[in-house]
């Protein structure tokens, strides 16, 4: 008997619920910048027996008896993640992006240290020392902008980080949709004698496609998450090709911030990258910047402004004026197209309502859509915004969101 019958024989309440999600999920548009469909050897791995393993410490070094084969897993996923991100140092425990860039802080930096990074409004994340998570709290957080057509300034930057004086200097973002240069913040780094960590969870599944530039050998350690454009399972990643720095990242997770790793999470990673480190990865990478490209003329030709005036990766930021990021979220939701409300540059609306929506290509380009399929969703969204409070509109565009979606595949069963 499969595991499916199992949980629905066992708990079909739940069972219930994940198959609505499962059809939420083919229903609807999902356009996330931060989700995507991982693949079904994944779900596989991460549903194994390896869930049971208690594993604390590193391969050949744990606390824990029985670890022999866990050991060839992680050493497994640490040797794919060197291989895919050409480094020299991988650790693959993080549970999350959060984790590994708190871990990267206190591993590098003392407390009340400096952090210079992006603000949040501009498009920077949470952990990358805004006031309100721990990591502004535990360190002091500085941030630069954008300018005003929405673009990186590393003039301003460099000026920035003369005054300030960080002891690391933070790049890449969770909303950013222009490509980062990494060689100039490492000059911007060495200037000031600060350290430079680059989180590439949003880019990463562009970066080893060679679809963006690299982190390295610029950035002194990297962080990302797992899945976004990776496609992999939700979980983070620490990287660098400095022995001394590895060897403080790896003491600052275990035993400083984290216990058990999560065997079978590590072990889907290791899946996740084999799938990235096959040559048909490098079109899906492309076809992720074609499609949100065909997305951006779209809204473009139909009068939106996008930050920046559009994108090089696989998101884009529109700013709206009329109503709220919190009202286009809704409204398009209803119309069956899932997005989230993001702040922007100079945003006079509160951090609930925001001024700007957030929009991503990864997971639809799983699904198997290009651009003319994008350009289709397009004009939804604008017909939607365009009649955003009329609720009888939105329920039309829902029926045919839905059958538009239902052309495309995502899982033939929600768990394996």
């Amino acid at each position: 008997m499969s595991r499916v019958f199992h949980l629905q024989a066992h708990d079909a309440q739940l069972f219930d619920l994940i198959c609505e999600e499962l059809q939420r999920q083919t229903d609807h548009l999902e356009m996330i910048a931060s989700e995507n469909y991982t693949f079904e050897s994944v779900m596989e791995a991460m549903g194994s027996v390896l869930t049971n393993k208690y594993a604390e410490g590193y391969p050949s070094k744990r606390y824990y008896g029985g670890c022999e084969v866990v050991d060839r897993i992680e050493e497994l996923a640490i040797e794919r993640a060197k291989k895919l991100f050409k480094c020299q140092f991988a650790n693959v425990q993080p549970h999350a992006g959060s984790q590994a860039n708190m871990v990267v802080y206190h591993a590098l930096l003392k407390p009340y240290d400096r952090i210079l990074s992006m603000e949040l409004n501009s498009g920077g994340h949470l952990t990358h020392a805004s006031p309100v998570s721990l990591t502004g709290k535990h360190f002091q957080g500085f941030h630069y902008g954008l300018n005003a057509e929405g673009w990186i300034d590393y003039e301003e930057v460099l000026r920035i980080a003369k005054v300030v004086r960080p002891q690391l200097i933070v790049c890449g973002y969770s909303a950013y949709p222009r490509e980062v240069n990494f060689k100039y913040f490492r000059e911007i780094a060495d200037e000031v004698g600060a350290l430079l960590m680059g989180d590439v969870a949003h880019i990463a599944g562009l970066v080893v496609a060679e679809e963006h530039p690299h982190p390295f050998p610029h950035c002194h350690v990297v962080t990302t998450t797992t899945h976004k454009t990776l496609r992999g399972p939700r979980g983070g990643m620490i990287l660098s090709n400095d022995a001394q720095l590895a060897s403080k990242i790896d003491r600052a997770l275990f035993p400083g911030m984290q216990g058990g790793p999560l065997m079978h999470v590590i072990a889907a990673k290791a899946v996740g990258f084999l799938e990235n480190l096959k040559p048909e990865w490098k079109t899906y990478a492309v076809q992720v910047k074609r499609n949100v490209q065909a997305l951006a003329q779209v809204l473009l030709e139909h009068g939106f402004e996008l930050l920046s005036g559009g994108s090089d990766n696989h998101l884009l930021v529109i700013r709206l004026k009329d109503f709220s990021g919190k009202d286009a979220q809704l409204a398009l939701d209803s119309a069956g197209i899932t997005t989230n409300k993001n702040s922007v540059p100079g945003d006079t609306r509160s951090p609930v309502l925001t001024s700007g929506l957030r929009l991503g290509s990864a997971a639809l380009t799983s699904r198997g859509m290009q651009e003319a399929d994008f350009t289709f969703i397009g004009n939804k969204i604008v017909e939607v915004l365009n009649n955003i409070h009329d609720r009888d509109f939105h329920a039309r565009t829902r029926g045919e969101v839905v059958a538009f979606s239902k052309q495309f595949k995502t899982y033939d069963v929600p768990i394996f």
